[in-house]
């Protein structure tokens, strides 16, 4: 069978990580055969240093991430790497060579494409793998507390899995921000939230958190919900009603369920959905005032060069499967040429 990798190719050949199919991380295998992508218009190609690896990768290899691939695949869609070619209609290209993070289908290989306008320029000094994260975990924190959290200093803010690539930056932008932070994670993980700025941290679990939430906070300003199913009773539990806001990103959990009969007579809360690309998208004038912000956090020191743990590209079976289990800390990477 012949894999879609939604992208034109050319004769040379390179190691690469492929789905094989919808039943999660354990087919996903390593391939020394994979076709060179050629860019297409308004595309670069990238030699990829670091490959990004995000809760979305899991999603998708059980087919549950909307619009996700179809099987098989060369997976995931992060990646940090130098500019090697540059396909037709680039407006003001960058110069080969220039090394560039952003999004694109097929980034577990050691050349993927990227759209150029998603495409960000690594910040001088810092390797590919540092930059890892600036256009989807810090850039889907920023979004959920700015833009739709409407975040203001002294309010309370909830942040649950605070111990990922997105909770982690959302800590750390909450506390910058002022507010108090109340956060969920396993045990073994809450002296590190701690450590990057939460007031408590919680184990979501917990058959009383949101009476614990309550007591340590009372009404919840604002809630980043990335779990779903085991979390979001308690979220909705929480948020001071009318003037509270829970920003949806991730339903790592599952589904939740929220009817009409509850925001009427139940929880009168404000819940906005997000999606960072379809943000990027549908309001291009609000991520670019991201990206802006994200450049000054990053001069003022608050947003410091990342740390991912960086493991070899024939480990990223056993990453995600790790990810999927609740086992990994922060953020995580694949070498494609380790």
């Amino acid at each position: 069978m012949e894999i879609d990798e939604q992208q034109h190719t050319t004769g040379q050949t390179g190691r690469a990580l492929v789905q094989r199919s919808h039943r999660g991380p354990k087919d996903l295998t390593l391939t020394t055969d994979h076709r060179r992508p050629t860019p297409g218009p308004g595309e670069y190609l990238i030699r990829v240093g670091a490959a990004g690896i995000n809760f979305a990768d899991v999603m998708q290899t059980h087919g549950t991430y909307g619009a996700g691939p179809t099987p098989p695949y060369v997976a995931g869609f992060e990646a940090a790497g130098e500019v090697v070619g540059v396909g037709p209609d680039v407006g003001s290209p960058l110069r080969p060579g220039t090394h560039v993070v952003g999004t694109g289908p097929g980034a577990f290989a050691q050349y993927m494409t990227m759209p150029a306008a998603g495409v960000l320029p690594v910040p001088r000094g810092w390797s590919d793998a540092a930059a890892l994260g600036m256009v989807l975990n810090w850039a889907t924190a920023l979004a959920a507390l700015k833009p739709l959290g409407g975040i203001r200093a002294g309010e309370v803010v909830l942040v649950h899995a605070a111990a990922g690539g997105v909770g982690r930056a959302a800590v750390r932008l909450a506390h910058h921000y002022g507010a108090r932070v109340i956060a969920t994670a396993s045990p073994a993980k809450h002296d590190a939230v701690r450590a990057i700025g939460a007031e408590a941290v919680l184990d979501a679990r917990r058959s009383d958190l949101a009476e614990e939430i309550t007591r340590l906070g009372g009404g919840v300003d604002l809630v980043l919900e990335s779990v779903g199913r085991a979390t979001f009773p308690a979220s909705l539990a929480v948020t001071k009603p009318f003037t509270g806001r829970i920003v949806v990103f991730g339903a790592a959990s599952g589904d939740a369920t929220l009817t009409t009969h509850d925001l009427v007579f139940t929880h009168q809360v404000q819940v906005k959905g997000l999606h960072i690309g379809a943000l990027a998208a549908a309001a291009p004038a609000v991520y670019r005032d991201l990206l802006a912000e994200i450049g000054a956090l990053i001069a003022q020191g608050v947003y410091a060069p990342g740390t991912p743990q960086v493991h070899p590209l024939a480990e990223g079976a056993r990453v995600l499967q790790a990810l999927e289990a609740g086992r990994t800390l922060g953020k995580h990477a694949l070498d494609p040429w380790g």
